[in-house]
This record gives structure tokens, C-alpha cells and sequence, in this order.
């Protein structure tokens, strides 16, 4: 069991003298169950993280006492699974507030730099199939790349452009954009966009729009709800289903875009920073921003490493603005022909 440590001087602890670093809490010293229920991961989780962000961690200074990657990683770890604030945290590492704060930035930035190495599309061709054949599996719905959607996390009011990142409930927020695959891993994550903005105006503005438009291959689509507007690489439910294949088409539809529910909600589970249960993120739009993505980056390397992306209970704390949109058809002729041929191949 650990023992109790003092506070210690943020300062002396991030930076030190000879770069020596201070270890008074030692992963070996505590039990399986104690960090999972503490940091929300196990043990070979956490020293893979320590491997893959070390070198970001280990900056040298000219004081000394820096406080060790290790111990930087249990604090953010610490953050961003339990929510709480990080004074008490930090009492559980023994180190400051402010230190507290600057290992979750430290931990924060270095995530966020390695988001690209593990949010993205598979680009081998053996790989896409694969993401194909698993979504086939789930309702029947061929050529599925991906499940697009948005989803709102809170944030404090920010000092500038107000009015601009209040969503419909009146409330501050973040509109994030994700794509999700079969298994619920992460394909793209655009965590930037103020509240105020629907999301059909957020994924008209996204990188990826321009990249499903100028990049990636055109034998597919992702599948988005009501809110989007149907294009040749975005397939949507029909308004008003009439005839037996339409109703089979919305079905596979509803039961295939259910995945990213699904994945959103264990999110918020997993990264209780995010789920409003203990307030808003204390943070600028940018900072809020960045600690969302890392989350995301964590996500899917929990994945990775057979934390199972269903295996946490859903919470449902995190405000989600209901959209209020007008249904309206596209007016993309190509996109309604490819809608149509999939109705008539597939569903008919």
C-alpha cells in the first residue's frame, strides 16, 4: 500500500538540478487492483505508456528533483480517469497542485503529438477490406469505412468569443467530430469545434471532408445520421422510409451507426474528466481541446493492448445537445444514384 507523502515544491519537483528525479511513489509498490481503481489501467498498460512518452517527459533542466515520466504519467492517467480535481490527485502522488497541473499538460501535449500514429484510416488495401467485412458483419450494410457523429463535451466559459462555444442548452462546450470502426477504435477525432456550431456545419468545415473528398478511395462511405446531409461518401437514413427495402436500409443503418454510441459512451466512461459528472473542464477551448484528443489517443491504445472497448458500464453524464434541424434531402444527385443502387442491390 502507498504511503502517505508530503507535498512537495512544484518547482523543485519539475525541475531539477542535475535532472535527478523524484520516485518516492513507486508502481511496484502498489497492487494490480490499487492502480486500476486509482488510474483506471493496469500495470503493463502504464509502463508501455511510460516507453512510449519518456523521452517527451525527460526534458533536462538546471535545477533539480524533476519529477519522473512515470510519475507525470499515474498523475494525468489519474485526471483524466477519475474526474476529480487535481489538488486531490496530486495528495495521492504527493506532489502540488501546480505540479499536478503541469504533469497534465506535459502528458496532454506529448499524447497529442503521436495522435496521427494512432487515429487514422487503415490505408492498406488488405486492412480496408477488413474494416468493410467487419461492419458488413454487424447489419448487413456493405462498404462501410467508417460511423461518423458529434458529441459535446463541457468546458468553463472561455475569456473570448463567448457566445460562440454555447450550444443549444445554453451551455459551454466543445463540438467533437469522431469517426469509429466496427470495434469502436478511433479513425479520426477532430475535438475542436466551438458548441455553437451544428454538426452539419462542423463536418462542411472539417480536415475530413476534404480528406474523404481529395484522399481517400471512393469503392466506400461512412454512415451518418439525420443531422448530415447525404453525399457520395456519406451514406444517411431516408427521411420517410416507404417501401420494404427502405425499411431494411434504415434498419442496417441504425444498427450499424449504433457503434459510435457505443464508443462515446465509453469514453465517458473510461475518461471521467469528460463526462461532466464532476463540472466542466477547468481549461481554455484549446486546452480542453487537446486533453479530449489525448483521451482519444488513449482509447485506442487501450484497444490495442485488449482493454475491451464495451467492457466498461455506461455513465451518461456528458451533455449532449439534441440537434433541432430541418430533414432535408441532398441535392447532390450523384450521392441520391449511389443511395438508390445500394437500396436496390442490397436491400431490394
Amino acid at each position: 500500500m502507498a504511503v502517505p507523502i508530503a507535498v512537495l515544491d512544484c518547482d523543485l519537483l519539475l525541475y531539477g538540478r542535475g535532472h535527478r528525479t523524484l520516485d518516492r511513489f513507486k508502481l511496484e509498490d502498489v497492487t494490480d487492483e490499487y492502480l486500476v481503481s486509482t488510474y483506471g489501467f493496469p500495470r503493463q498498460f502504464i509502463y508501455y505508456l511510460v516507453d512510449l512518452l519518456g523521452a517527451s517527459l525527460s526534458r533536462p533542466t538546471q535545477r533539480s528533483r524533476a519529477i519522473s515520466p512515470e510519475t507525470q504519467i499515474l498523475a494525468a492517467l489519474g485526471f483524466y480517469t477519475s474526474g476529480s480535481f487535481q489538488t486531490r490527485m496530486g495528495d495521492a502522488i504527493g506532489i502540488s497542485q501546480a505540479s499536478m497541473s503541469r504533469c497534465v499538460a506535459n502528458v496532454t501535449e506529448a499524447l497529442v503529438e503521436r495522435a496521427s500514429q494512432f487515429i487514422h484510416f487503415p490505408e492498406d488495401e488488405a486492412m480496408v477490406q477488413s474494416l468493410k467485412d467487419d461492419f458488413y458483419g454487424l447489419a448487413g450494410m456493405p462498404g462501410v469505412l467508417g460511423v461518423v457523429d458529434c458529441t459535446h463535451v463541457a468546458i468553463k466559459a472561455p475569456n473570448a468569443e463567448d457566445l460562440s462555444y454555447v450550444n443549444r442548452k445554453g451551455l459551454h462546450s466543445l463540438n467533437c467530430l469522431m469517426v469509429c470502426d466496427a470495434r469502436g477504435v478511433l479513425l479520426s477525432a477532430e475535438t475542436h469545434w466551438p458548441g455553437s456550431l451544428p454538426d452539419c456545419t462542423v463536418l462542411q468545415q472539417a480536415a475530413l471532408t476534404s480528406q474523404f473528398e481529395t484522399e481517400l478511395p471512393k469503392d466506400g462511405w461512412l454512415l451518418g445520421d439525420s443531422s448530415f446531409f447525404l453525399r457520395t461518401w456519406l451514406m444517411t437514413p431516408l427521411h420517410i422510409p416507404e417501401t420494404p427495402a427502405e425499411y431494411r436500409y434504415n434498419m442496417a443503418h441504425s444498427a450499424t451507426h449504433n457503434v459510435i454510441e457505443r464508443t462515446f459512451r465509453t469514453i465517458r466512461s473510461r475518461f471521467r474528466c469528460l463526462d461532466g459528472s464532476k463540472g466542466t473542464l477547468q481549461y481554455s477551448p484549446e486546452k480542453s481541446s487537446h486533453i479530449i484528443l489525448a483521451c482519444c489517443v488513449l482509447h485506442n491504445i487501450s484497444l490495442e493492448h485488449g482493454l475491451d472497448v464495451w467492457s466498461s458500464p455506461a455513465t451518461g453524464h456528458m451533455e449532449q445537445p439534441e440537434e433541432e434541424y430541418e430533414q432535408m434531402e441532398s441535392m447532390d444527385s450523384e450521392a441520391c444514384r449511389i443511395r438508390q443502387e445500394l437500396l436496390l442491390t442490397h436491400f431490394s
